[in-house]
């Protein structure tokens, strides 16, 4: 019994003993182990600190391509004239492009765009007001828009300086307000057909920085011996970078007085393939890219709704910055009709500045597979040129008004018969308080956007935008 005892007694010692050392081995390996995850935790975190200086230093280059920042398509108060870009879904646009000596109004505020104003080619067409830049030319328009991003961020803070506290802030809502927009426009011409466009656009800001729209309206189209159209346009949109490419999309329907409802949709793709700046941000050269595609109802005229035409339309546009004071514009577009008939565009714009004065040249060409003017309603020809000089000038009048009138005088060739073509604009913006603007204008052409034979097309519009930014 008592050799048991001795036996068990020893046994659990033993026992003791091994979980003592094995205890105390195990102990480095824990440690060790400890100080590897902390090791390779802290070289990602600095890895990942270099990455972001880097990214920060390297936008500080003005020759390097930086990430763009297209979201705010708004004017700058003071610095550029306020005149708004057009469009409708029959893709007629009122031209907006570039002072080409852009300086920064301040580089702490990253959402700021710096626009610019495309003059007008063919002043008097139909166009409907839209601050996007999707474009295409037409007769009615040749007016491509153009927004160039803004420029690089502020260099980044040396390492003695002391950053400001941190404030916690209340929780921001999931949208915005951010501005108001509402276009209007009356045009006649001489052969009776009158449109008036009235769309205001609501435009919010999302927490990320993202844009949320919303278009609505009330459109009227009338003509002889049809019936009066009247068009509620429901838009919502939608605006967002990746990388350095902004892209923007918006849906929706066309609700008529008469005639079924019709789907509208455009996307945009834009993206710098460089950008070069001086030493105090100026802008110097640049070159930017866009692929377009637009779906919707041809709004020309009442006859063309009536027919109920709808048509996809896709193609590239192409600015390009060659020096602080010359630049081109070119834009191409291929467009698929529900008729069957099929069109090409193209059109090109060189342009020099002097002052406050520009002189440019601009190209126009048009042609369509068949002419479904008289079956359809739409201008359609099979050639269609288009070639032009102006002359323009921009100004303050007063501390409170700035006015812009130009020119062009030049030939139109439809369907081998060549004519004059010439028009003129005029366009003036009124401040009325430091966050409301008013955009006013008259412009007449000679220009065709219909094939009336021997008699001569005088179109005339008047336009204007009101403007409020919260």
């Amino acid at each position: 019994m008592t050799d048991s005892y001795k036996h068990s007694l020893s046994a659990f010692r033993q026992t003791i003993q091994v979980k003592f050392i094995l205890s105390w081995r195990s102990l480095p390996i824990g440690i060790i182990g400890s100080l590897m995850i902390w090791t390779v935790s802290l070289a990602k975190l600095q890895a990942a600190e270099t990455d972001d200086n880097w990214n920060s230093a390297s936008q500080l280059t003005p020759s390097v391509t930086s990430v763009i920042n297209w979201e705010n398509l708004q004017e700058i108060q003071k610095i550029q004239p306020f005149i708004s870009s057009q469009i409708d879904y029959s893709w007629k646009s009122f031209s907006q492009y570039t002072e080409p000596m852009v300086t920064v109004a301040s580089l702490d505020t990253m959402d700021t765009v710096i626009n610019s104003n495309i003059e007008t080619f063919v002043g008097g067409f139909s166009y409907r007001l839209e601050p996007k830049p999707i474009l295409i030319a037409a007769p009615e328009n040749f007016n491509p828009v153009l927004q160039l991003p803004p420029p690089p961020p502020p260099p980044p803070k040396s390492p003695t300086q002391e950053s400001p506290p941190i404030s916690k802030e209340p929780q921001q809502p999931a949208l915005v307000l951010e501005s108001i927009q509402t276009d209007w426009r009356d045009e006649h011409s001489n052969f009776q057909q009158h449109n008036q466009i009235i769309e205001p656009k609501f435009q919010f800001r999302m927490p990320n920085g993202e844009k949320i729209t919303f278009k609505t309206g009330f459109n009227t189209f009338e003509q002889p011996s049809i019936a009066t159209v009247t068009n509620i346009p429901l838009q919502f949109g939608w605006q967002g970078k990746t990388g350095q490419y902004t892209i923007q999309a918006s849906g929706g329907i066309d609700v008529f007085n008469r005639l079924p409802i019709a789907f509208n949709f455009n996307a945009q793709i834009d993206r710098p393939i460089f950008m070069n700046l001086t030493t105090d941000y100026k802008l110097k050269s640049a070159l930017f890219l866009s692929l377009v595609v637009e779906h919707g109802p041809y709004k020309t005229s009442a006859r063309t709704l009536e027919s109920q035409i709808t048509s996809w339309r896709s193609g590239l546009n192409a600015y390009w910055q060659i020096d602080p004071n010359t630049s081109l514009f070119s834009s191409y577009r291929l467009g698929l009709y529900n008729d069957g008939n099929f069109e090409q565009q193209s059109f090109s714009r060189l342009e020099h500045k002097f002052g406050q004065f520009w002189a440019a040249a601009n190209l126009f060409a048009w042609k369509y597979a068949s002419d479904q003017q008289e079956i359809s309603g739409y201008f359609s020809p099979l050639g269609f040129l288009v070639y032009n000089a102006e002359v323009g000038w921009e100004g303050n009048i007063f501390s409170f008004l700035r006015c812009r009138v130009n020119a062009n005088l030049g030939r139109q060739q439809l369907n081998g018969k060549v004519t004059g073509g010439n028009s003129y604009q005029t366009r003036c913006t009124t401040q009325i308080t430091p966050n409301i603007d008013f955009d006013f204008g008259y412009s007449f052409s000679n220009v065709r956007n219909l094939d009336t034979g021997d008699s001569p097309y005088n179109n005339q519009n008047f336009t204007g935008q009101l403007r409020m930014k919260f």
